[in-house]
């Protein structure tokens, strides 16, 4: 036994140990007091907090109401983990663009589509959908871009961007996205495709679309292309074959015997994307380039480069490509808005009056009273009248108070969504390619090469024409004029108007008109 310590009593040590402290009983240490049958050993004074705190323990628990939530009807505090767990979805944080560079962040959840972003951003900004507005991705260090489906994931998007990219999501309309269901032979010319053996008849508008969204057959797009070497700067033209494998190239001319067809790419790991500026960057032979990049890139070595001669040519194979990847997601992307309508049936869907053709109607103000006029016939007459001998009306604009002002016809139609000022041939032709190759779609901008002429901007059969607006001066009287003084108008939101009624000597009427919208 170790000596005691000097100065410190023998048994000190021992009164410090708690009650039942040497279970085993060890020399030299004391039993502790025999317990009485039946009850509590007496309380020594060094025990009087305890038995407070006994006594507070057994003041009876408050049941649990929700014992089928616990693991066990004994316990008495709910567990966390326990609780049927709430479906969160995961908010992140994105940036889209408009065209005139503004930009919005929105908090969104991460499996949010493309229609769902367009959707907030048309009620945030309380726009009219027209079922035209788009989710675009521009690709800013190749100068590629693409129209993101309705029903792709924005994230997914996002996640095949490298951190150092600095890419950009827009928001802008497309009236080219879902065209080729109504009008599908503009989309594919006859020289470009193709039909089964089998298909002995001429196939019809829904044939064309029935058959490239049918599981069994397909049609064969032809043509060629010049396609960008592997690892080379040089472009070589080949003879391309679009099938519902994949798109091949001959080895020899246009044969299109198997042992002549080399694989070129497939679409299920990988995008299409527009080459915007395909020329400058790439040294593309011309303006009219796409390319293939896989989900997972590593950089402008894996793009799959392709340039045709034309805008019909490359939008054809474009189409054609989208239909194969996607099929019939395409088509309910397309029906989606129309489900709600009755007597919607597939591929005969009446297609839908642009807003601007909405908000017009044929009126005669030849009388005391103003009138609609309902009967086409003579709507179509009044229109040709009127077109004939369109002269200048006394017209009282008003202001935002209501109060009548004057003001300048040469300066009224800059406050107009469809004028874009000072703006250069090229940058009209990429608006008006970035709103979709339809028939109809205008823009009226500044005249580069005549100071005091503006000039109309036009998409018409897959391709862009440019009409001159001349200022004619007549008894001292400005008009402007498209047909050479035939048809005047005292101020271009006149002349605007009329050719929305009236093709005349334009080879479309004037439907939808670009405009730089802002977030």
């Amino acid at each position: 036994m170790a000596a005691p310590v000097a100065g410190v009593p023998r048994g000190a040590g021992r009164a410090a140990e708690p009650a039942g402290g040497n279970p085993r009983g060890a020399a030299g240490s004391p039993r502790p007091p025999p317990r009485p049958p039946g009850g509590h050993p007496p309380p020594s004074p060094p025990d009087r907090r305890k038995k407070k705190d006994d006594n507070i323990l057994e003041i009876p628990s408050i049941p649990n109401p929700f014992p089928e939530l616990c693991c066990s009807p004994f316990a008495s505090v709910l567990s966390a983990s326990l609780l049927p767990k709430a479906t969160s979805r995961k908010k992140q944080v994105i940036k889209v663009y408009s065209e005139d560079d503004t930009s919005r962040a929105l908090e969104v959840p991460s499996d949010i589509t493309a229609r769902d972003v367009c959707q907030l951003l048309i009620l945030k900004n309380h726009y009219i959908d027209d079922h035209s507005w788009t989710l675009f991705e521009q690709l800013t260090h190749t100068g590629l871009g693409r129209a993101i489906e309705d029903h792709e994931l924005v994230m997914e998007v996002q996640s095949n961007w490298a951190m150092e990219e600095e890419n950009k999501l827009y928001f802008r309309k497309n009236y080219a996205k879902y065209e080729f269901f109504k009008n599908p032979l503009t989309f594919f010319p006859d020289h470009m495709i193709s039909f089964p053996s089998e298909t002995n008849a001429a196939v019809s508008h829904s044939g064309v679309l029935q058959m490239f969204l049918s599981s069994s057959t397909y049609p064969e797009i032809h043509g060629y292309l010049h396609a960008k070497e592997q690892g080379k700067k040089s472009w070589k033209k080949l003879y391309f074959l679009l099938r519902r494998s994949g798109l091949y190239f001959s080895t020899k001319g246009t044969s299109k015997e198997p042992r002549h067809l080399q694989f070129f790419c497939e679409f299920s790991n990988s995008d299409m994307y527009m080459s915007l500026t395909g020329k400058k960057i790439f040294g593309a032979p011309t303006n009219y380039g796409f390319c293939f990049k896989p989900n997972k890139s590593g950089g402008t070595r894996d793009l799959k480069q392709l340039c045709a001669d034309d805008e019909q040519s490359r939008t054809c194979w474009m189409t054609a490509i989208r239909l194969l990847k996607y099929g019939m997601q395409l088509y309910q992307n397309y029906m989606q808005p129309y489900q709600g309508r009755s007597g919607c049936s597939p591929l005969n869907v009446t297609p839908m009056r642009s807003i601007s053709e909405n908000s017009l109607v044929a009126m005669d103000f030849s009388g005391h009273r103003s009138r609609i006029i309902e009967n086409p016939t003579e709507a179509l007459s009044v229109a040709v009248e009127e077109g004939l001998a369109w002269r200048r009306r006394g017209c009282l604009r008003l202001n935002s108070h209501g109060s009548p002002i004057a003001m300048s016809n040469m300066a009224i139609h800059r406050s107009q969504s469809w004028f874009h000022h000072k703006i250069s041939r090229e940058e009209a032709q990429r608006l008006i390619l970035q709103h979709g190759l339809v028939d109809g779609v205008f823009l009226v901008r500044d005249s580069q090469s005549n100071p005091k002429t503006f000039v109309l901007s036009l998409s018409h059969g897959l391709k862009i024409k440019h009409f001159q607006i001349v200022p004619l001066e007549d008894d001292g009287k400005l008009f402007y004029t498209l047909d050479d003084g035939h048809t005047r108008f005292t101020d271009l939101i006149q002349l605007v108007e009329f050719y929305q009624l009236n093709k005349g000597v334009l080879p479309c009427k004037l439907k939808h008109y670009c405009a730089r919208i802002a977030l």
